[in-house]
């Protein structure tokens, strides 16, 4: 039986420019083509290829890693030197990296989880077109394992570290476990407070209400997601009435919420907490509108604090994470040595736990 080097080799926010990241990056639609494209031009054994915003990243199996540099770096349509950008980590290193990486601790925002489903995609489309095999098997699915016990055994998931998924977190901790059935209305159509709504609806709000001076603009936004769109000047107080959360962000250069504005619409909705979010710099929002019953008022500097915090709650766990990767990668290693070393004793594989179907080399347990 061959012996198989696991490796990866990529480039991320980290090492490479998006100028450079976005000239390798390969569309959802095209990671089983361009997959099969490296894992025959490469000579790989066993290959997944990985494709996000912030990485491009190629693991696999190979008898050498010569030239793995090259052969990511041939992703681009017109030909770079991204030698310079690109890291290679092979055995054990290759293993602690991708558990990091889908754990979300390589990630802009640590502990985020979107990864780890970018990572589960990944890897499904690469079983589909028979692209692994027992390394890369058995590789990915000590990852999940990976991340299962540092989301249960570590607070690094904990707390959110965005401005959108903050205003998330305080409709939560305002209203409950979940915004199921509350409808959000956001002031000004700026990308600040579009990627708040963008969270917010993500996260089960029932409605989206955009108001803006333009209501073609506001009409844009709202298509987005399924709202509707009002003329903040003729109908913007009234359609508050309906709103549960309140974003606003607009560039104006006073106040377009005073305290006598908020106590009006609370007039018509007793007994309903208000969350206003005012990410706008100058303020949207008078200070004063604070004090009045079941209103909860934030400013920029309010979530950014937040953030600030989870961030640091974050870092404290990163050291109790990689203990777990380090236990981890000795298992898998573990695993692959034995096995490959004695062929008589392999089994057959388990169930892949992210329900991926198809065949596949064996991972013995």
């Amino acid at each position: 039986m061959k012996n198989l080097i696991p490796f990866a080799v990529g480039l991320s926010f980290k090492t490479a420019p998006v100028a450079l990241r976005e000239r390798l990056a390969v569309l959802p639609t095209r990671l089983a083509e361009a997959g099969q494209r490296l894992k025959d031009h490469g000579g790989l054994a066993e290959a997944v290829l990985v494709s996000t915003c912030n990485r491009v990243e190629l693991y696999g199996a190979a008898e050498s890693a010569d030239g793995l540099e090259e052969l990511l770096g041939s992703l681009a349509q017109e030909k770079a030197d991204v030698r310079p950008y690109i890291y290679l980590h092979t055995g054990e290193s290759a293993a602690r990296h991708l558990f990091a990486v889908a754990s979300g601790l390589e990630s802009l925002a640590i502990g985020e989880t979107e990864i780890t489903g970018q990572i589960k995609n990944a890897y499904e489309v690469a079983v589909q077109a028979k692209l692994t095999g027992r390394v890369t098997n058995c590789l990915f699915q000590k990852a999940l394992q990976t991340v299962k016990a540092i989301r249960s055994q570590t607070q690094i998931g904990r707390g959110a570290t965005s401005i959108g998924s903050v205003a998330v977190q305080l409709g939560e901790k305002i209203f409950g476990a979940g915004l199921k059935g509350k409808t959000v209305m956001i002031i000004g159509a700026g990308k600040m407070g579009e990627a708040c709504v963008k969270h917010l609806a993500k996260n089960g709000a029932a409605a989206i209400i955009v108001a803006n001076r333009s209501l073609e603009r506001a009409e844009s936004l709202a298509a987005e997601f399924g709202g509707r769109a009002v003329n903040y000047m003729d109908d913007g107080l009234m359609a508050m009435r309906e709103a549960d959360i309140v974003i606003s962000s607009t560039g104006c250069p006073e106040t377009i919420l005073d305290r006598e504005d908020v106590e009006g619409v609370m007039r018509y909705r007793p007994n309903r907490p208000l969350v206003l979010i005012d990410i706008a710099v100058p303020r949207d929002i008078a200070a004063n509108a604070q004090s009045l019953e079941n209103v909860f008022l934030y400013n920029i500097d309010d979530l950014e604090a937040i953030v600030r915090e989870n961030v640091r709650m974050r870092e404290q766990e990163l050291a109790s994470c990689h203990q777990i990767i380090d236990k981890h990668t000795a298992e898998l290693m573990a695993k692959l040595e034995g096995p490959s070393r004695r062929p008589e004793l392999s089994q057959p594989e388990p169930r892949i736990p992210w329900g991926v179907q198809g065949q596949m080399a064996g991972c013995a347990k």
